[in-house]
């Protein structure tokens, strides 16, 4: 009977601790981090380089060919073969210069993402910080959870432009996934804690046992949520075209302390429904004595 209050009582406080760790990831915005101040120093000199007066900017087409080095054997007799590395070399810098200069041309901030906002980080960049300072722009907006056809780019062909489209109606089902299924796991939770706090007052052992398949149930629920919410942040870097939502190398990402609290609310619950259903088990069934009348004699 002991072994079986320590078991419930341990389950019970797993509970609580896991539904705060699910409530602080929830109202927090750290589920998701991005850190570009490395890209736009990048960007910054080479654009100083660029508009620099005394840098003149010479076109690789129009330099001279020159002779290919001598551990390059020729395939073939005529000039044309031994200038191909050279011409290979060339794609090579230019397809690099052109996918700098596209990188540069978009705007890379410092953001931090969750459930509801996506903000600009605190005193990651300067010129961010002034405007919003001055009120130019918002540090934090919120995460649409339904379709609008305004966050499309114009301009486009009417293939990737359907491509979006289709990309975005995905990518808003696994947000709402994220979002719902975490709510639910809360809630079972909740519902789970209550049940087994009022099974412990009234030693009640289905009434734990039921806490213990709750909590089992809205563990089901956090994983399922996790789950969406990862595949969500990969689909989100793999969309095409890639020049408008992928990151470029230089841009360090990676999950914040919000996700981590999740996953440890999920650890929690699991073992709570663990030890709630394990302790019934361990209770002693009372037996009750059943005294048969004495026999006395002529008597049946």
């Amino acid at each position: 009977m002991a072994a079986m209050k320590i078991l419930t009582s341990s389950g019970l406080f797993l509970a609580l601790c896991a539904l705060g760790l699910l409530a602080m990831a929830i109202c927090t915005d750290y589920w998701y981090e991005t850190d570009a101040r490395r890209h736009r120093e990048r960007c910054k000199n080479y654009a100083n380089k660029r508009n620099d007066p005394g840098y003149i900017y010479i076109s690789n087409s129009n330099l001279p060919l020159q002779m290919p080095p001598k551990g390059i054997v020729r395939k073939g007799n005529g000039p044309s073969a031994g200038a191909q590395p050279l011409i290979r070399e060339k794609r090579h810098f230019l397809a690099a210069a052109s996918a700098m200069e596209s990188h540069c041309n978009r705007q890379f901030n410092s953001t931090i993402s969750g459930l509801w906002r996506k903000c600009l980080r605190d005193g990651f960049d300067l010129e961010t910080e002034d405007l919003i300072y001055k009120g130019l722009i918002q540090r934090c907006i919120p995460v649409k959870y339904h379709y609008s056809s305004s966050i499309l780019p114009r301009n486009l062909p009417i293939n990737i432009t359907k491509t979006i489209r289709q990309d975005e109606w995905h990518a808003l089902h696994l947000r709402r996934m994220t979002a719902g299924f975490v709510g639910m796991a809360v809630s079972i939770i909740l519902f789970g804690w209550i049940i087994g706090v009022l099974g412990c007052c009234q030693q009640h052992d289905l009434m734990q046992y039921v806490a213990g398949l709750l909590f089992l149930m809205g563990g089901t629920c956090c994983i399922i949520s996790l789950c969406t919410c990862v595949a969500g942040i990969n689909f989100e870097l793999s969309r095409y075209p890639r020049y408008m939502y992928g990151l470029p190398e230089d841009i360090s990402h990676g999950y914040g302390w919000s996700m981590f609290c999740a996953w440890g609310g999920l650890g929690l619950t699991l073992l709570a429904g663990f030890l709630c259903t394990l302790a019934p088990s361990l209770s002693t069934p009372s037996r009750t004595t059943v005294h048969k009348p004495r026999q006395e004699n002529g008597t049946v």
